[in-house]
């Protein structure tokens, strides 16, 4: 048995989640799932990143304390994943003891390496996005480059991680694994920004107290990205490993991001994993940016797309399926209800959901329900077989490549050859000659073996309607009791009791 190790970033507590939280969060999902079926011991990691200045004025601004905005909005992150049945093995939040011992623990490593120093930092300074800028670095109008808003000239006694003793490193290990940063274009954005020559890290702030001391250092506290990106260690355990997670899923096998923290993920975090004597993780893939309608979603305009809103409305597995066959995961997508209503009413009421009505209104109207085994095979049959055999080829390498829409592609592709196999062998016409009986029981045997199928192959992806899939044909075992390899046989679908007539899987929406 392999391993899977995948992570999102721990998602910052000043504000609720949105959808581009649902998104990188959905994605991990499938991806842990995914690698369940197939039957390797899995890790989903998420959390909350709850340190930082910008959580320090938001709370003060509000009244409260730091700690209680952090719990008040870690809890509105969980309730998110609970409704979109997100399945996470370990939710972190960096206000824990268990992280706060590992960030201390790792800066006595960094330290011991002789990568920290004190110096003095002067530059501009974002805070909502918790960077640093050069001059050179700031938008035409002088602002934050990644948010546009304004920046703050900061100047401040700072320690510093010597990340220019690493860049030879960093580069070497770029050239010999191209795959290391998804997609290309991230690659070569990151690898550009390392050529160009890296300037040593300051990660101390004095300027507040909210987060994690600097040890030996009075007065310093982490710089929020460091305290934050450790979580990926923090989380399993390290460096005691006492459950030997750390051993058991270190190296990371994906984080998924948001292009807007690629350079922290892909500079900064690589480089302190070298001064720590750490195994880089594996890839690091970067996702683009929904708009909504085709605009940019911001908070000046107001129009940053609610999941709640989105499932209350038109269903969890109708927004989970929309969110990874609009778009190339790697390109930025544009969420418009008109286009997520044609994915219900085509794709999933009119193909998936349409196959399973079919099935089980002949199933209980010719065969009262009971389907047993196939009694007269013919080519067209094995036709069948062959097809979901390119389909979970097809699926594994759109997984394996991160093309989640390349993966439901083909799942499609067999649901609609499925309904085209039901045309050709017209089910309707063998009922009606006593003489065909045997070979009508084959049939719709095939039919059902292929929903069975089916429903395996969507779980990942929707696994509540996975699931009300595999109950309307009455089996019993769990979807992943046996590896997916050895899973998909259509001689598995064996049904405990009599088939009725499904209701709609997912009505039209008008």
């Amino acid at each position: 048995m392999g391993k899977f190790y995948v992570t999102t970033p721990i998602y910052y507590v000043n504000d609720v989640p949105h959808i581009g939280h649902a998104y990188t969060t959905l994605a991990a999902d499938v991806l842990a799932r995914y690698w369940k079926l197939v039957g390797e011991k899995t890790f989903f990691l998420t959390g909350t990143d709850e340190h930082g200045e910008k959580i320090q004025r938001t709370a003060l601004a509000q009244g409260i304390s730091p700690q209680e905005l952090a719990d008040r909005n870690a809890e509105h992150f969980k309730a998110l994943w609970k409704k979109m049945n997100i399945q996470y093995d370990d939710f972190i939040r960096t206000t824990e003891e268990r992280h706060l011992k590992v960030v201390s623990a790792f800066l006595e490593r960094l330290q011991k390496a002789g990568d920290i120093y004190l110096g003095e930092y002067e530059d501009w300074y974002c805070v909502p996005c918790e960077s640093y800028w050069t001059e050179t670095q700031l938008d035409e109008k002088g602002n934050c480059p990644s948010c546009h808003r304004k920046v703050e000239r900061l100047r401040e006694e700072s320690y510093f991680f010597k990340m220019s003793n690493y860049q030879a490193l960093l580069e070497q290990h770029l050239n010999s694994h191209p795959e290391f940063i998804q997609p290309e274009a991230r690659f070569n954005e990151t690898k550009a920004f390392v050529e160009s020559g890296l300037r040593d890290l300051s990660i101390s702030r004095t300027s507040f107290d909210w987060g994690v001391p600097i040890p030996g250092a009075k007065g310093h506290i982490t710089y929020v990205w460091v305290d934050a990106l450790i979580n990926y260690i923090s989380a399993l355990g390290w460096p005691e490993d006492k459950e030997g997670k750390f051993e058991s899923f270190w190296p990371c096998d994906v984080h998924l991001i948001g292009k807007d923290i690629l350079r922290h993920h892909s500079v900064y975090w690589p480089l302190l994993l070298m001064s720590a004597g750490i195994e880089l993780p594996r890839v690091i893939f970067a996702h683009g940016w929904w708009t909504n309608e085709g605009q940019k979603m911001s908070k000046s305009l107001g129009n940053f797309i609610d999941p709640h809103q989105i499932i209350d409305q038109y269903g969890l597995d109708a927004f989970r399926y929309f969110l990874l066959r609009e778009v190339n995961f790697g390109q930025d997508g544009d969420f418009s209800i008109t286009a997520l209503r044609q994915r219900i009413n085509s794709d999933l009421a009119n193909d998936l959901g349409n196959l399973l009505s079919r099935f089980t209104g002949m199933v209980s109207r010719y065969l009262e329900g009971s389907i047993s085994s196939a009694k007269k095979i013919e080519g067209i049959d094995n036709e069948l077989e062959e097809a979901l055999k390119k389909a979970k080829k097809e699926l594994e390498l759109g997984i394996k490549t991160f093309a989640f829409h390349k993966g439901l592609i083909s799942i499609w592709e067999f649901i609609n050859y499925t309904n085209k196999y039901i045309d050709t062998t017209a089910p309707f016409r063998l009922a009606k000659n006593q003489d065909s009986r045997d070979r009508l029981e084959t049939v719709l045997f095939y039919v059902g073996a292929s929903l069975r199928a089916i429903a395996i192959l969507i779980w990942c992806f929707m696994p509540g309607s996975a699931e009300k899939i595999w109950r309307t044909l009455k089996l019993e075992e769990p979807i992943g009791s046996k590896p997916l390899d050895e899973n998909l046989s259509f001689e598995l679908f064996k049904p405990k009791g009599l088939i009725q007539k499904a209701e709609p899987l997912f009505p039209r929406v008008e």
